[in-house]
This record gives structure tokens, C-alpha cells and sequence, in this order.
């Protein structure tokens, strides 16, 4: 069995947990990098919990950095093939950071960063309950390269509010990415808002950065 994931975490800044939003950091980082957004967000989201696993492999790449799933860009379909091997154990993390917090899945977000962002719109969109919100910076939707578009659709299980946010300049993931995302998530029925950072390469910049915290805190206000 692969080993269990943990990583930072920041606690409500009033009173006990009534959301828990869990930070999936991109390729090369781990938990610490992410965290932060965490403590910036808390006057948003006074009520939340958050958390930052760490990726369960080691870094190729990157030494001292995590991975979700290996990355090579010899294989067409290694990104699916990497998002599936994960989801197991990032779903066993969610259900026990829910239980340690006796929360409901309904109290669940996920926020994703890269490679994070494929693994939370993986698992997020096939979760029995759907998160409150999936918010992805610089990332893609995952599919199959022979993908069966019913077979495909056939898979999503809920179909929770998402925030896609990507830089105009990323040259490590293309700012195409979103709007294929957005296209994709937008054909199986998944509402979707996006954000464009002009100037702004393969990172966050403080405008994508207001834009989840606020995406985050007005989708937790319906819910309540």
C-alpha cells in the first residue's frame, strides 16, 4: 500500500472547522507550497480548515520536490494513466481529513496548483458528493488520448462549481489549456468561470490569487 499522505495544515481562525479546503500542489513543489494561500484567504473563509498534502513520489525532476504522478512527455497518455494510479490514495486522505473533522463531503474544496489541478478535477468530478468548489490554477483537464466522449461522461459522478485561473505567458502549460478545459468541463454539464492573468507565466499572481479566495467564499455562503 502506498503511503499515506500528510502536509501542512492552518486552522480555522474562528471557531471549529465548518469547510476544509485541501491545497494539491504541481510537479517538483510539496505541501509547503501552497499553504500559504491558506492563511492569505482566512479573513475570506474564516470558518475553513486547510490543508496541503504532500504528493506521494518523490520528484524526479526536482530532488527535494513531490510528484503526484511521473512525468516524461514520451507517453500520450501518461497523464491519465498518472491521474488514475494517484486518485486512490488522495481520495483515502480527503474521507480521513473530513472525518478528523467531522465534516460532511458537501464541506469539501479542492485547489489545485499544475499537475494539482488535473489531480483535483480527477477525483473532484468523480466524487459520490460534490466538493463545494474546485478552483485550478495553471493546469488541464485529463482525458484519455482515444477518449470515448459517453464513456467519459459516463465517469463524472457530480458536477461541483469550478474556477479555472491561468496565466496569459505560462510557457509550461499553455493558457490554452483553460479554455480546452473549460470547453471540455462545459460539454459534460459543470458549471465553469474563468480567469485570464495577462503578463503572468506558470505561477499566481495577486489577482488570480482574490479571484479563488473570493470564487471559494461566495460558493461556501450558497451552500450553507
Amino acid at each position: 500500500m502506498a503511503a499515506e499522505l500528510d502536509g501542512p495544515r492552518v486552522e480555522p481562525r474562528s471557531g471549529p472547522a465548518r469547510a476544509l479546503v485541501v491545497f494539491l500542489h504541481g510537479y517538483g513543489a510539496d505541501g509547503n507550497d501552497l499553504i500559504e494561500l491558506g492563511r492569505a484567504w482566512q479573513a475570506l473563509l474564516p470558518h475553513a480548515a486547510f490543508v496541503s498534502p504532500h504528493a506521494p513520489q518523490p520528484c524526479a525532476g526536482a530532488p527535494m520536490g513531490r510528484q503526484w504522478f511521473p512525468l516524461t512527455f514520451r507517453e500520450p497518455n501518461e497523464r491519465w494513466v498518472g491521474c488514475n494510479e494517484a486518485a486512490p490514495g488522495l481520495e483515502r486522505f480527503l474521507e480521513a481529513e473530513l472525518k478528523r473533522r467531522n465534516l460532511p463531503a458537501s464541506a469539501l474544496a479542492l485547489v489545485g496548483f499544475s499537475q494539482g489541478t488535473m489531480m483535483a478535477l480527477h477525483v473532484g468530478l468523480r466524487r459520490a458528493t460534490a466538493p463545494f468548489a474546485i478552483v485550478g490554477y495553471s493546469g488541464m483537464l485529463v482525458v484519455p488520448p482515444d477518449a470515448n466522449p459517453d464513456k467519459f461522461a459516463a465517469e463524472i459522478k457530480s458536477r461541483p462549481p469550478i474556477l479555472l485561473v491561468h496565466g496569459e505567458a505560462d510557457d509550461l502549460i499553455p493558457a490554452q489549456a483553460l479554455f480546452q478545459a473549460a470547453s471540455g468541463l462545459a460539454s459534460l454539464d459543470i458549471p465553469v468561470e474563468w480567469h485570464l492573468s495577462q503578463g503572468v507565466g506558470h505561477g499566481i499572481d495577486q489577482e488570480g490569487l482574490r479571484h479563488g479566495g473570493e470564487f471559494l467564499a461566495r460558493r461556501l455562503s450558497s451552500v450553507r
